[in-house]
């Protein structure tokens, strides 16, 4: 059934509210000097959003099913036992029992594997309908090749000559997008979507300095501006995201007081996208976005049909051979467990993990111990307190597994372009590139542009030490051969780790 909520001939869909809006909005915010220049793009997403209303089937609704009772599901990009289980309130052992091909070792299903779910109940599900797939949300292989700014110089609207100061230089509307994409790593596209639906950065001139100082309509004095407005919808949607993904985002407070209980067979994209929208938009508005006729339909108006490439997370997804990242005969400290790997602190996804090298003073001071490769790679960026290495060598940090550091020292710092093997020096532990109470390396994992959380399903392993999550961010646990430590942002003997790599 969700296959037909799903693949919607979106070209039939009506699209006249939204076309409607557009234009009234657009005749608010044109400049005193007349109308916006001819534009064939312009002209055509006009066109689209004004198709004439047809029909429409309505989206089929879910049954009160039994307690236990067994529902037919396939799997998506990215699936695992653990997020299915919090989603449809089973567990990973029912969901094993009812389908016994799937081993219990299982780190990602296989997309299109058919499965039958043992389903509990939950009132107040939320709307089936899928907006966008994941592989088009995630700043990951589809985006390769896709050029932010010679996008914005195709429409008229505020976002073609936009500049502001932001991240300690100048930047523009593009390079606003491209820089918070890479950091957050989300879909450059997904950012041009939320900014034409909700602030028309493609199609009009900025209508006044409150929608000059919040674009996106979150008017918090601390999220000023293009970037900071950004930085805040990006933290938002990571959030929503990883928390499907994992199984942990079961129902959330509708900005009306609702609690909703989102459909268990969304998807990880449609739910960030849903969390999201309801911050900013009217409980009308937000029915409008989420379905056929809102955020999806300017999506594919403006990029073509997502649903052409759905899946970037196979099945069986396994991480390469992993070692401690820093050298042999020393021993670190293990200072914070799963945390997010890019973002605000209490937010998702729980990528990385942090590791402190001895020293004689607490607090950020210089280190001349070496922060190491955990695997072979090339590295592809290099910039204040970051590292990314990128081990399929293809020079894209949107493609395969790449490895993400934090908190590198400018001094020694690995530069772009260098190939190294496992133990060789990325660069010295520090404070730099964020916020820190002590010198340390940040440590994370993405594929093909995806955050892999560092506990779950496929855990960041590195020379055997598992690791767990704690009940909050920072905390957790390595458990390697039965022995366990926990993390803790100090250094002591009960925090100690060594490698057991051989120099050579």
């Amino acid at each position: 059934m969700i296959e037909r909520i799903r693949h919607f001939n979106r070209r039939h869909l009506t699209a006249a509210w939204l076309g409607a809006i557009l234009l009234l909005m657009m005749a608010a915010c044109q400049p005193a000097n007349g109308d916006l220049p001819a534009n064939d793009d312009l002209a055509a997403l006009l066109e689209a959003l004004n198709t004439p209303a047809v029909e429409m089937t309505p989206l089929p609704t879910r049954p009160t099913y039994n307690p236990g009772e067994l529902v037919t599901y396939t799997a998506q990009s990215g699936d695992t036992l653990p997020g299915l289980a919090g989603r449809f309130n089973t567990s990973v052992e029912e969901i094993l029992e009812a389908n016994a091909i799937i081993p219990a070792n299982a780190t990602t299903l296989p997309p299109g594997l058919p499965m039958e779910i043992p389903i509990y109940y939950r009132p107040f599900w939320g709307s089936p309908y899928q907006i966008i797939p994941d592989s088009h949300f995630i700043n990951g292989p589809a985006m390769v090749g896709f050029d932010t700014q010679a996008f914005l110089d195709r429409y008229p609207g505020w976002l073609r000559d936009y500049e502001e100061y932001a991240a300690d230089k100048n930047r523009t509307a593009a390079g606003i997008i491209d820089y918070v994409a890479t950091n957050y790593s989300i879909s450059p596209r997904v950012f041009i979507t939320i900014l034409e639906y909700q602030a028309r950065g493609l199609s009009s001139q900025i209508s006044s300095p409150e929608t000059r100082q919040y674009p996106l309509g979150h008017a918090d004095l601390s999220y000023p501006g293009l970037y900071l407005q950004l930085v805040w919808a990006a933290n938002q949607l990571n959030h929503a995201y990883y928390g499907w993904r994992t199984g942990e985002l079961i129902e959330f407070e509708r900005s009306d007081g609702r609690i909703e209980q989102p459909d268990p067979w969304q998807n990880a994209a449609s739910m960030a996208l849903q969390v999201y929208l309801d911050q900013t938009l009217s409980s009308a508005e937000y029915q409008q976005a989420i379905g056929p006729n809102g955020f999806a339909r300017l999506f594919e108006t403006l990029f073509g049909d997502p649903w052409l490439q759905e899946d970037h997370i196979p099945g069986s997804l396994g991480q390469p051979e992993f070692w401690l990242p820093f050298e042999p005969n020393k021993s670190w400290a293990y200072t914070g467990g799963p945390h997010a790997g890019w973002g605000a602190r209490e937010s998702n996804p729980r990528a990385a993990m942090d590791f402190a090298p001895p020293s004689e003073q607490q607090g950020c001071v210089q280190s001349n111990e070496w922060a190491t490769a955990i695997a072979p790679g090339l590295v592809v960026r290099s910039e204040k307190g970051i590292v990314v290495l990128d081990l399929d060598g293809d020079g894209d940090e949107r493609t395969g597994w790449v490895i993400f550091y934090l908190h590198l020292e400018t001094r020694d710092r690995a530069v772009v372009g260098s190939q190294l093997g496992v133990g060789d020096p990325v660069g010295h532990p520090s404070c730099e590139g964020g916020v820190a109470t002590g010198s340390h390396v940040h440590l994370g994992r993405k594929y093909n542009g995806e955050w892999i959380p560092a506990s779950g399903a496929l855990p960041f392993v590195m020379e055997g030490w598992v690791p767990g999550d704690g009940d909050n961010p920072y905390e957790g646990s390595l458990t390697r051969f039965g022995h366990t430590i926990t993390a803790c942002e100090c250094s002591r003997e009960e925090n100690q780790l060594a490698t057991t790599r051989i120099s050579e």
